[in-house]
Order: structure tokens, then sequence, then C-alpha cells
């Protein structure tokens, strides 16, 4: 694939996969949201300057990007081999030279300046205007690019599609390929967080607990809030995810969702994620009591509060967990009219304050074996360990005890036959919060403690002994 013309690389889909109209957008909005209000005056002045006034506004770490990788291999032994190596973008030309200084591949940069949108006919322009008719090869990623190969001496078809190869072969040599291999359907339903549905199976709480799982009627309640709240917690998983970029794309194993990773689009995230809610908010308005929409949206305001500010809050963020989960006991009983008591929420906050903390706890072990100090995005650092363990065992053995005095309560008496069986719930309980810590500080916790729950084998035994307690207790 060796040449001697200039090789002009395009950015976005290409170098990398991403975009950095959209990546720089959402680092301004996660800023400060009220520059909403100014994008559309700034576009009125035309997509060159919405441009620049979000990358003037934005710090850009070109090293926390999703770079197609053979490509950027290629590219060095291109430029080990002597060749010009140009950047050629319709990305702001601040954005584009903070990719080109990590970089450090490239002669010179041609991007966007304000005035100018270099996509498509602009870039074309500008390339023949420097390197000539025919005087460069060029590397690009979608239709827009059909502008600028029919000038080239070369075309490489990086990310795109084979009928975007042929149609470039149609106009000038594709002189390499790079084809994008994507995961289609699991990818959406990884970057939806799907398996974290699992965690609003919470919502059943109430009607367990009061012994009405066998009335249809209030069970097709249950499972409509279900739905509801799992769309839109899912609209506040895709926004949390293009939120949290560059700290995502530093961690371990959250780099492989798919935003971090480039293997979606941002553009998906930013069309499905208000779609998403649109729908959750619909169905709760129109099946469900006005309760549930109310505590619906008070979820989705605290997590976009935690999204934007709470979890840079050293224990704030914990707090606000265990109360997300416990929202949804609450959405549960506002979807049915169950009566919720004094007992059940405190339990719930007890045990998912225990669990917010193990999910900490675990992130920072991770750090502690990478030998780094603190986590990036968070408020917490490595010496942290041993007081976030104690709190969140004493957290954990203090939901055993409300669930002790409340088993004490003349309620238990009348819920249930004998009540006196449903006590053995105390050491199972017991015995499983000191496991889940114990796991965790042997570094065995790689998920969310719920969905690491759903899937433990030993977990699933000791729900299946609870719920033989109770049903022989009724």
């Amino acid at each position: 694939m060796s040449r001697d013309v200039p090789l002009c690389v395009d950015l976005d889909g290409t170098l990398i996969h991403s975009d950095l109209l959209l990546e720089s957008f959402l680092l301004l909005i996660k800023h400060n949201p009220l520059y909403l209000l100014l994008v559309p005056l700034w576009l009125l002045k035309g997509k060159a300057n919405l441009k620049q006034q979000i990358a003037s506004r934005v710090t850009l770490d070109g090293s926390a990007l999703p770079y197609t990788k053979p490509l950027v291999a290629w590219l060095r032994e291109e430029k080990a081999r002597g060749r010009s190596i140009w950047l050629c973008t319709a990305s702001d030309e601040r954005l584009a030279q903070a990719v080109a200084q990590h970089l450090g591949l490239f002669d010179g940069v041609m991007a966007s300046n304000g005035q100018t949108n270099l996509s498509g006919r602009n870039k074309a322009a500008a390339m023949v205007a420097r390197f000539g008719e025919k005087g460069f090869d060029y590397c690009g990623n979608e239709r827009v690019d059909l502008s600028v190969w029919p000038h080239a001496a070369g075309a490489v078809v990086v990310n795109g599609s084979a009928e975007l190869a042929q149609q470039a072969a149609r106009q000038t040599e594709v002189v390499g390929q790079y084809p994008f291999r994507s995961g289609g359907i699991k990818v959406v339903a990884k970057a939806l967080r799907v398996h974290q549905w699992a965690k609003n199976a919470l919502i059943f709480v109430p009607v367990a607990a009061a012994h009405q799982l066998g009335d249809l009627g209030t069970l097709a309640d249950s499972l409509l809030a279900f739905l509801a709240f799992s769309l839109c917690a899912s609209s506040v998983y895709l926004l949390n995810d293009m939120l949290d970029l560059e700290a995502d794309r530093q961690h371990h194993s959250k780099c492989h969702r798919p935003f971090a990773a480039g293997t979606l689009s941002l553009l998906f995230g930013l069309v499905t994620a208000p779609l998403l809610l649109v729908v959750a908010v619909a169905l709760s308005a129109l099946l469900l009591p006005t309760k549930f929409l109310l505590v619906l949206a008070a979820y989705y305001v605290v997590t976009l509060a935690y999204s934007f500010a709470l979890k840079r809050m050293v224990m704030v963020d914990v707090l606000t967990l265990a109360g997300l989960y416990t929202v949804r006991i609450v959405a549960g009983a506002a979807a049915t009219a169950i009566p919720l008591t004094f007992w059940l929420l405190m339990f719930s906050i007890f045990i998912f304050l225990s669990l917010a903390i193990v999910k900490r706890y675990a992130e920072l072990l991770v750090m502690k074996q990478q030998g780094k100090l603190k986590a990036k995005g968070r408020g917490y650092q490595v010496e942290d360990l041993g007081l976030l363990q104690s709190l969140g065992a004493a957290s954990g053995y203090l939901s055993v005890l409300v669930l002790g005095l409340y088993l004490d309560t003349p309620y238990i008496a009348r819920m249930y036959s004998h009540p006196k069986l449903v006590w053995l719930l105390m050491p199972i309980m017991l015995y499983w919060v000191s496991r889940i810590w114990m796991q965790t500080h042997r570094g065995n916790m790689h998920d969310d403690p719920l969905v690491y729950a759903l899937k433990d084998r030993v977990s699933l035994v000791t729900g299946l002994m609870a719920a033989v307690v109770l049903a022989l207790a009724v």
C-alpha cells in the first residue's frame, strides 16, 4: 500500500470511532447545561461558527478518544517511511490540533475555522488547492467523502460499508480498506444496559410483601411500571454514558461501553435517550396512577443531578445510589396503591447503601491493583478503602437489625400463619451480607452488586432459601 503522494486523513469516523462535534457538545453541556440555550443562536451563523463556539469553551483530551487502531498503526508505518501525512477534517481547528498534537503523526492540519466548514466540496477544494488535482490519497469513511475521492489519486475506505467502498472504486483507485465490524443489536442492548433492568424487579417488592402476587390486576400494573421504569432507566444510562466518556475511557471495564469504545454512534444516543423517556412518560401518564408518574419524574431528576454533579461528591454519590434503589420500591407501591411501611423503607436504605459502597469499594480496589491513587471523575482515593469497607459492612448489618425489629412487630403476626419461621431470614441475610463483602474484599465483585447477585449461584440459592422460608410461614 506504500505510495509517494501525500496522505490526507479524515478525523471523525475515520481516525476515531466518534464525532468531535458531538464529543465537544457533550463536554459543553456537562460543563454547563445552560449553554443549550445558546446553541441555536450559534448555529444561525453557520455550522462552522457552531463548531468554533463550542470548541472555544471546552478542553479536549486527545488521549481520551477511541482511535481506529489498525489505521493509526499503518499511519505510523507510512510516517516512518517518510511519507507526508495531513489531518484534513470538518472538525474545528482547535480540536483537530489537540488530536494532531497527541498523535504526533501529521505534517499539517486542515480544519474548519469558524467561517468555512471544511466538509464535502469545501474540503475537496481546499485539498486540491494545496496538493493539486489527483495529488493526494484520502482516507474517509462516509458518503460525504464521495465529494473528495474523485479528486484524489487513491482512496482508503475506513470504517465504511462495502457499498461505500464500491462507490469510491467507481471514482478513483481504492488503495486500502479498514472495515468496521459492528456488534449490531448486542451493542445496542449493551448501551441500553438491558441486563440492568433486573434491578427494576424491586418494583415488585411491595406486591410480594403484601402477598398480592396472585392478584392479576395488581400484577399487571407492576409489569407496566417495570416496563416504564426500565425505559426511563435506559434513557438515563445513555445520557450518563455520553456525559462520562473521558472517565469511562480510562476505566478498566467501562472503557468497553459502546459510546466510550466508539462502537455505537453518539448520534444514536442523542436521539434514543429522549425518545425512550417520552415513551416511558406516555405509558405512565396513560396507564398508571399519577403518583407513579411523579415518582418516575423524581427518579429522572435525581439521576440527572447524579450524572452532572452528585457522583463526584464523596459519600453523596453512594447515598444517592441508595436512594435511587429505594425509589424503585416506592415506584412499585405508587403503581399499585399498596401502602409502604416505615420498616421496608429503612431496610431498603441501609441495604442499598451497603451495596452502593460495595460498588465504589470494588472500583477503588481495581485502581489500587493498577497502581493508581484515585478514581477519575470521583472524589475517592485508594486510601479510603479501609473506611469504605467499615461503613459498607456496618450499613449492611444495620439493615439486618432493622429486619429483626420489623419481624418482632404485630404486623408479622397478622401476615403469617407461622411468624416464628420468618426469623430464619435473619441468619440468611447475615450470611449474604457478609459473603458479599467478603467477595468484594477479595476482588471478585466485577459488576453492579445486584446484577452480580442474580448471576452468583450462592446468592441465588440464598434467595431461594429465603423464598422457601416465607412460603412455609404463610
